[in-house]
């Protein structure tokens, strides 16, 4: 047994209690089981957590007849793809019979087909890294594709011809850019070829799981490389076709930037300032940072000099953004901040050294909402310029710009900004009812906020009746 495997069985004893007594109350029902896939693989790297994937010879009523009497909760959202899930503890457990998924060519969906043993299981995976297998209770190490190897080597392979496996499941290209992206691993090139060759069948994948594995791989720690892999393959041309339009020809002086690599920069310097946020890994920021810019192949136009300008390509980019995150399933919050962000990712480019007004900063943070933290974010890291003076003087003033936020939040309560009279009190001063006035009273009150501050409510009504009264005569 090699140390790869003797690491694996190890971390493998580190949950046996769980493991090793699921496994015999198999055995006893005459069935096999085995820890498989990513389980496996993780525990090689020895980074083995809760989350268990096995796989077995019974079919689901048997497993679910197994797990119900033992587990601590159990869930059959899987069964029509083999799948019974269940909660032991600390840890959570699905079971999947042997099985090969394969689409018929013109369906979204994969049809279902069990196998009959665990080897066959194993060559219907997606990459070798991915067709080990420890059988339990037995704790016996099952690779038959050299998958220890490739781990090592950190290269992906299919366990049979790519073009095979990527036939049998479309999306397991995808999974090729996201594994590139989560582990730093690099695809063989016969895999790199069949992707290439196949990238159109992507097309069959319903977005739903196209999303799911976008969104695995900009969660990454190595996004740029699955992107990379996305777009040189001509898989992004299908899933996220905004980006390789990013790769515009350079005007022969080359006086603007490259937009593809800009961006793919802009995403690594975001991930780098993630620690000012939440939560980090942040898919919003990841998302921004990546698409900011993704409406200059609309605007871009060539001026007599030479220049080259990209009017407008914030509110046409925005735009873009909900487009292609609808198309892809994006929950209906997400596309809103994403697409905010990109609006107003120009913003701060008009503060210059600090010129604007206290109301300019007001209307910046009320603009901002609770995207404030991600846009300070994403401004900072869209600065990729090599002139370290340059960049030095745009981190100071944008710098000078949070400080003055955070005065102004102290002195103002920026976070919850509103006018000094509500609804209620407008309708007092006014002496009138509910309806369309009331709002348009609101609305003179805020913007009076967001140029002269807060006013107190006396101050405030004084300027109310005003309007209303010029607003009558």
């Amino acid at each position: 047994m090699s140390t790869a495997q003797r690491n694996a069985i190890r971390a493998l004893l580190r949950v046996a209690p769980v493991v090793d007594e699921l496994g015999r109350l198999f055995e006893d029902r005459g069935g096999a089981l085995a820890l498989v896939g990513g389980s496996v693989r993780d525990a090689l790297l020895d980074r083995l957590g809760t989350d268990l994937d096995f796989t077995t010879s019974l079919r689901p009523d048997a497993v679910e007849a197994i797990v119900r009497g033992w587990a601590d909760a159990v869930w059959t959202i899987g069964r029509a793809y083999g799948t019974i899930g269940c909660r032991k503890g600390d840890a959570q457990i699905e079971i999947t019979t042997y099985r090969s998924d394969a689409y018929d060519g013109e369906t979204r969906k994969p049809s279902v087909e069990f196998g009959d043993s665990l080897e066959g299981d194993l060559a219907r995976r997606d990459f070798t890294v991915n067709a080990m297998a420890v059988t339990v209770p037995e704790h016996t190490f099952v690779d038959p594709f050299g998958g220890v190897d490739h781990l090592a080597a950190g290269v992906l392979r299919t366990p049979v011809e790519p073009e095979v496996s990527f036939g049998d499941d479309p999306l397991r290209m995808m999974r090729a850019a996201r594994f590139a992206s989560q582990l730093g691993f690099r695809p063989a090139e016969p895999v790199v070829a069949a992707m290439r060759e196949m990238a159109d069948r992507i097309e069959i994948v319903s977005a739903e799981r196209v999303r799911d594995e976008l969104v695995k791989l900009l969660l990454g720690r190595y996004p740029r490389v699955g992107l990379t892999l996305l777009v040189d393959t001509g898989l992004a041309d299908h899933v996220l076709p905004e980006l390789p339009a990013l790769r515009l020809e350079r005007d022969e002086h080359h006086r603007h930037k490259d937009v593809y690599e800009h961006s793919l920069k802009v995403l690594e310097q975001a991930i780098d300032l993630e620690h000012r946020l939440e939560d980090p890994p942040d898919l919003t920021i990841r998302l921004a940072a990546l698409l900011h810019d993704i409406g200059k192949p609309r605007t871009r136009k060539f001026q007599p000099d030479g220049t080259v300008t990209f009017h407008h390509h914030d509110v046409v980019g925005a735009k873009l953004v909900r487009k292609r995150m609808r198309a892809l399933r994006f929950s209906g919050d997400l596309i809103d901040d994403v697409a905010k962000l990109v609006e107003l990712h120009l913003r701060f480019h008009g503060y210059g050294t600090g010129e604007w007004t206290d109301s300019a900063v007001r209307r910046y943070v009320r603009d901002a909402g609770d995207q404030l933290d991600r846009l300070h974010v994403l401004t900072r890291a869209d600065s990729t310029t090599r002139n370290l003076r340059k960049a030095q003087r745009l981190q100071r003033v944008y710098d000078d710009l949070e400080h003055r936020i955070e005065r102004l939040a102290e002195q103002e309560e920026l976070a919850s900004l509103r006018p000094d009279l509500d609804g209620n009190q407008i309708m007092a001063a006014l002496g009138i009812g509910p309806g369309r006035e009331v709002g348009e009273a609101y609305r003179f009150l805020m913007e009076l906020r967001m140029d002269r501050g807060p006013l107190g409510e006396d101050a405030a009504r004084d300027a109310l009746l005003a309007w209303w009264a010029e607003r009558g005569a």
